[in-house]
């Protein structure tokens, strides 16, 4: 078995911060996605990889884990110790340390049949041969009622603001978990007593959701913040210009003489608000005012007018 290099995958650094990791995630993840790589098995493969990878560094405990791991693992390259690297020792078995719950296919979360995770995960991290993807998670505290398992999805800025859905199978059982509207990174969506433990009690199963970046929009909590482009004209006499908004395009008015920089509000064009979809926040839009490179004889000249040069 090879050891898998999950900060190489993302490109960050080992002492990179949760930030760092889940920039980079998100950047990798909206590249190589399914949806906009059909067909293409490598993107596929790395989607996957990605995947995993994230699923390990943006946990604290499996993260510590595997930091602890590396650093044995590269002792023993360093020593050039003869025989393999003992991974019986960092293998984790039914009834140890974790609790492990079936999930079914990764692709049901992300929108595509990717596979199991690797056995690099799987023996580390607590999966079991032929279980299909595995999650671990630490064992309960007696402060916790009832055992909680966490699984990651992406979702993009769209299917945010209307609300979407992710299919998850869990001990022979499909469900179709629903993520409201409103959500953004860091929701948890709960179904309560949907896994069982290996001691045969229930659990939740808990969906923590990542929003992915959307070009050319940008969210603060509720509210959205874009960009516009005005051509010279309709900034100095006024006009009309159709803003893209998540709802569909509307049409912006343009007062006479709007300066560059200028920004307007769009009322309850913003994200749903999540514990009341009927109220949304705001889009806020940033006038950006075109120069024009090549100007007519005559253009010229009634600037020239305007500017009271002869």
């Amino acid at each position: 078995m090879d050891y898998k290099d999950y900060y190489k995958i993302l490109g960050v650094d080992r002492k990179a911060s949760e930030d760092e990791i889940k920039r980079a995630y998100r950047k990798l993840a909206l590249k190589y996605h399914p949806d906009r790589n059909p067909n293409n098995k490598p993107a596929e493969e790395k989607f996957k990889e990605i995947n995993e990878a994230y699923q390990v560094l943006s946990d604290p405990q499996k993260r510590a884990r595997y930091d602890q791991l590396g650093d044995s693992y590269t002792q023993w390259q360093q020593r050039g110790a003869p025989g393999g690297f003992n991974w019986d020792e960092w293998a984790t078995y039914p009834g140890g340390g974790n609790v492990r719950v079936e999930v079914g296919d990764i692709g049901d979360l992300f929108g595509g049949g990717l596979g199991d995770f690797s056995e690099f995960f799987r023996r580390i991290f607590g999966g079991m041969p032929n279980m299909g993807t595995s999650i671990p998670r630490s064992r309960t505290t007696t402060r916790t009622p009832k055992p909680a398992y966490e699984y990651r999805t992406s979702i993009s800025l769209k299917e945010a603001y209307e609300g979407t859905t992710r299919r998850i199978e869990v001990d022979g059982r499909r469900f179709e978990v629903k993520i409201p509207a409103g959500a953004r990174s860091g929701t948890k969506v709960r179904m309560t007593d949907a896994v069982s433990t290996p001691d045969g009690h229930k659990g939740d199963l808990i969906i923590l959701v990542d929003v992915q970046d959307s070009p050319g929009i940008e969210r603060k909590n509720d509210d959205l913040f874009n960009e516009v482009k005005v051509d010279l004209y309709t900034a100095v006499l006024g006009g009309e210009v159709k803003v893209p908004t998540l709802s569909g395009e509307v049409v912006l008015k343009i007062p006479p003489g709007t300066q560059p920089g200028q920004t307007f509000r769009l009322a309850g064009k913003g994200m749903p608000q999540i514990k009341n979809p009927s109220k949304r926040g705001d889009q806020f839009v940033r006038v950006n005012v075109r120069i024009p490179r090549e100007l007519t004889q005559e253009q010229k000249a009634l600037f020239m007018k305007l500017a009271g040069k002869k």
